[in-house]
């Protein structure tokens, strides 16, 4: 084959490349550009449920649509009410709703943990975090179908039983300070620090008690590290503070192999697998958009 040749059939298979990779990816707006979603899930049909950090709505996508509609409408709560984590699980959907504590400096929060029918929205369950300051942040289901609730401004985990319509204080730690995303891959519960860009993984005794949090040496710097979800059986976290996504190769030692994903973002908070594609809360461009899930 000549050079010409090698060269235009180069450049076709990168603009096939390039065509299919832009065809896969999505863009959907949240209602405008200010809507800051900060949190986003997925059902297993294919919606998304998406949650504002600056209005009282959270919103629903249904499968193979790119219209969001209000799915919670939270205008009656008191003024400045918003929504942070997300959480689809069966036909239930959790969220974290923050309403600032009026006249009070520095700012201070009282928190509610909110479950709804996915289907109708319909009120299942409302929590109130303890404490006069709180900040419900992040969600994820266990191995024992308990619902475990990250509390950044307190740094602590709640744990929520099938069936309660209360959580009980599952760890409270100084290593859970600045505590954020939440998953559980094979069985053990990771979170991170958005303070200090920390990665942690909690060690569970016989007995179930949980220990001291254990760090995960990451081999790249991160900066503002968000949201944590499980892809394709891989750990993948959201950097507000870096405008990418990364996902992690757990490796022996307590350590972890960071690759890039995805950059250029604008303070991307949240990632979720959902409709064949992950999904990531562009929280300062106002939308989510989808890139194709890792291998």
């Amino acid at each position: 084959m000549s050079r010409v040749s090698t060269t235009a059939a180069f450049c076709l298979s990168a603009l096939f490349a390039f065509s299919a990779s832009a065809a896969f990816a999505a863009e959907i707006l949240i209602k405008d550009a200010k809507s800051q979603p900060e949190s986003l899930a997925a059902a297993p049909d294919g919606t998304l449920i998406v949650g504002s950090a600056s209005t009282p709505f959270v919103y629903k996508i249904r499968p193979g649509s790119t219209t969001p509609e209000v799915f919670i409408d939270a205008s009656a709560e008191p003024a400045g009410t918003f929504f942070f984590g997300q959480l689809v699980d069966g036909n239930t959907v959790w969220s974290c709703m923050l309403t600032p504590v009026a006249g009070v400096t520095p700012v201070q929060r009282h928190t509610a943990l909110i479950a709804s029918d996915l289907a109708t929205g319909k009120r299942k369950l409302r929590w109130e975090l303890p404490g006069a300051n709180s900040t419900c942040n992040d969600m994820a289901v266990g191995p024992d179908k308990a619902l475990y609730v990250s509390d950044t401004a307190n740094a602590k985990i709640f744990r929520l039983t099938p069936g309660a319509t209360s959580a009980e204080l599952y760890l409270e730690h100084r290593n859970l300070t600045g505590i954020d995303g939440l998953a559980f891959l094979n069985g053990v519960l990771y979170y991170n620090s958005v303070f200090f860009n920390n990665l942690y993984r909690i060690p569970v005794d016989a007995q179930g008690k949980a220990g001291a949090p254990v760090e995960i040496w990451m081999d790249a710097p991160v900066k503002g590290i968000d949201g944590i979800r499980i892809a394709n059986g891989k750990m993948v976290q959201a950097e507000n503070g870096s405008g990418k996504i990364h996902v992690l190769t757990l490796l022996d030692g307590d350590r972890a192999h960071v690759e890039v994903l995805k950059e250029g973002l604008s303070q991307p908070t949240a990632v979720e697998p959902g409709r064949g594609e992950l999904w990531i809360a562009n929280r300062g461009a106002g939308n989510i958009v989808s890139i194709p899930m890792p291998k």
